[in-house]
Formats: C-alpha cells, sequence, structure tokens
C-alpha cells in the first residue's frame, strides 16, 4: 500500500468566515507604510486595505454592485 504523502509547507491560513485571499504587487514604500500605520493603530494592513478600497470604490460609479 502506498504512503500518504506528507502535507505541504505550513502556510497562513485566511480568517474563519467569508473572506477570501486576495495577492497583489505594490510600490515597498507604499507597503512599508501601510503596515507602519496598522502598527501604530494596532490593527492589521489588511484591514486597512480592504477600508481604502470600500472608500475608493463608493467614491466611482464603476465600483457600484
Amino acid at each position: 500500500m502506498a504512503e500518504k504523502k506528507k502535507a505541504g509547507r505550513p502556510g497562513r491560513k485566511p480568517p474563519a468566515g467569508t473572506k477570501k485571499q486576495f495577492l497583489t504587487s505594490m510600490d515597498p514604500a507604499v507597503i512599508r507604510r501601510v503596515k507602519s500605520a496598522a502598527a501604530l493603530r494596532d490593527t492589521t494592513a489588511s484591514l486597512i486595505l480592504e477600508e481604502a478600497a470600500k472608500e475608493w470604490l463608493d467614491r466611482h460609479a464603476d465600483g457600484k454592485k
């Protein structure tokens, strides 16, 4: 009988719920500023980016549902 393969390298799993992972590339200076802002506000960079995206979409007609 064949042996079971060991699972791949463990990675970060998204938080439980309805959120999905979204990978993007950004300028390193912008990434540093977002991470610094998140640390100062005791929150996560992904929460800051999600809020910024929602605000941007609310201001632009092409982002309306």
